[in-house]
């Protein structure tokens, strides 16, 4: 995985750095002492994973979060647990590691951003199968392949071991879970935004408080789904 570290201290940048030196996996490709100089990096650089820490003079690191438009995994490095509870509304933040860094918990962060580039290819795979001119889905119903034009569905929801694919005049039940279908699904058009929940955005019709009107369905909104959704749409 090619990294990044953003720390404006030397020393913490060195101990990530020694950390990363035991992990086969791990190329370290810049360090920065500000935010500022990283975002200019990331416009025009791919990475898998960065390496933050919260507290930075003048740009810190929740402020920097907020610019990514299409962010890696992001692990948080920080001596102050206060802010635990609201990095975790980001969904590619992997952990937070509070300093001094146990060498363990760093281990399994960084075996779940490894697991995490398993799933998402670094190539974008997902967002070219939906560019191409075949958009199809197969389903398995009844012992043979339903197929489903992506476009056609509206949601997705989860009932028990089951899942329910919604298009304007049809209703098919799948043997499966949300977890499953969305790593299959294009992330430029789905998005799940509840925990039973996956919608298209292209058919959103228009969002009031905690709900999503998807023609004429209205889908809930989950609270730590909210800032990921809002982030994918386009917001004048």
């Amino acid at each position: 995985m090619d990294c990044i570290i953003i720390d404006d201290e030397s020393t913490a940048r060195e101990i990530i750095k020694q950390l990363c030196s035991n992990q086969e996996n791990i190329n370290i490709v810049r360090e920065f002492a500000d935010a500022i100089s990283a975002i200019k990096f990331l416009n025009e650089n791919n990475i898998d994973l960065i390496f933050l820490d919260i507290h930075m003079p003048d740009f810190n690191g929740i402020d920097f979060i907020k610019t990514l438009k299409n962010p890696p995994q992001l692990i948080l490095t920080t001596s102050d647990p206060n802010f635990a509870a609201s990095a975790f509304e980001f969904d590619f933040i992997i952990d937070y590691l509070l300093k001094p860094i146990d060498m363990t918990r760093f281990q399994n962060a960084i075996a779940r951003a490894e697991n995490r580039l398993l799933i998402k290819p670094k190539d974008n795979t997902r967002e070219k199968i939906f560019e191409n001119q075949e958009k199809y889905l197969y389903v398995n119903i009844n012992k043979g392949l339903k197929k489903i034009n992506l476009n056609d569905i509206l949601f997705i929801e989860a009932k028990g071991d089951y899942i329910i694919i919604v298009k304007e005049k049809e209703r098919t039940i799948v043997h499966s879970s949300l977890k499953k279908i969305l790593e299959v699904l294009p992330d430029i058009a789905f998005i799940q935004v509840h925990r039973s929940y996956i919608i298209n955005i292209n058919h959103i019709v228009d969002i009031k408080d905690n709900g999503v009107n998807v023609v004429k369905n209205i889908i809930p909104i989950g609270r730590q789904y909210k800032s990921k959704l809002f982030q994918q749409l386009n917001l004048l």
